[in-house]
């Protein structure tokens, strides 16, 4: 008899909260219509790309280029090349499934699915040749980070432990692809980097060889930055915008040049803010905690 009284008192509930999620379904529904009606989607709310699709792709990607270090611990030597062979055919056919939502949701009007499959095997076809080049600028990369922090002990270390090549590895391969024709995608790639390691560079900002973010966290790069050879820049540290214009209807002005121009060896220690369309000249110092919103000279040491 205890036993039915619980099945009993079980059912009911079972009925309540399925009564009660209904409900709730119906508000979700309705608010997602209304969302979708103000964003001029409602006749056509296209996927966007995934963003754990694109994880799966980049840590693809990274084991693929550094089959021994990121990538698969026990694949013989004498099958590295067939196991970058077919990590890279796995994550470029992925990559270019997420592509094709990318531009069937970024289109202002409705694509025709040739169109739409074109473009996205043309912006995969330029991404994947630029792979060998991207690698060989992460060597660059990796090689400062060795050469200018004393605490690192080998190469390795570098790539299997440092923030700050895990940010460039994701940036690297998000900025191709943003030259190619893919922001959305690209700034998901950003924003994985952004998680992982508390580094946020947008995938629009250039960023020359031999680049080295010490410790990392709180570093943030914005999307029209460009930054020079051998630049080394510490935690927290903002290359951000000064002033925001707006149009004659009040929205924001997009993508105009209004991040900062780091020149060649440049350093700029934690803590330090720059902002605006300035230019930090070759070889200068930027201490920390420092705020800068004009042009610094070639060679000059900024202090608080």
């Amino acid at each position: 008899m205890h036993t039915q009284t619980i099945e009993q008192d079980l059912s009911i509930a079972r009925t309540e909260l399925s009564s009660g999620i209904h409900g709730i379904v119906e508000q979700l529904s309705a608010i997602r219509n209304q969302s979708l009606i103000q964003r001029d989607r409602a006749h056509r709310p296209p996927k966007l790309p995934s963003k754990t699709a694109i994880a799966r792709v980049i840590e693809g990607l990274t084991a693929a280029l550094f089959p021994n270090r990121l990538g698969a611990m026990d694949v013989a030597a004498e099958n590295i090349d067939a196991y970058v062979a077919i990590t890279l055919d796995q994550c470029l056919s992925e990559l270019n499934r997420q592509l094709r939502k990318e531009i069937a949701f970024s289109a202002t009007e409705q694509q025709p699915v040739d169109a739409i499959t074109q473009k996205a095997l043309q912006i995969t076809h330029e991404f994947a040749a630029a792979l060998p080049a991207i690698r060989q600028l992460l060597d660059t990369d990796i090689e400062a980070a060795y050469e200018g922090d004393p605490a690192a002990k080998s190469l390795d270390e570098v790539i299997v432990c440092y923030p700050g090549i895990t940010a460039m590895i994701h940036h690297r391969l998000a900025h191709a692809l943003y030259r190619s024709g893919a922001p959305l995608t690209s700034r998901i790639i950003a924003e994985l980097a952004h998680g992982l390691t508390g580094i946020d560079i947008h995938p629009g900002a250039s960023i020359g060889r031999r680049f080295f973010i010490d410790h990392g966290t709180g570093v943030v790069i914005g999307q029209t930055a460009i930054i020079g050879n051998n630049v080394r820049i510490y935690q927290a540290v903002t290359l951000g915008a000064k002033r925001f214009p707006k149009n004659s209807d009040g929205s924001l002005v997009k993508d105009n040049l209004r991040h900062p121009i780091v020149e060649d060896d440049v350093v700029i220690y934690a803590g330090a803010t720059i902002l605006g369309r300035v230019t930090i000249g070759k070889e200068a110092t930027i201490g920390g905690n420092v705020w800068v919103t004009r042009d610094i000279p070639a060679g000059t040491v900024v202090t608080q």
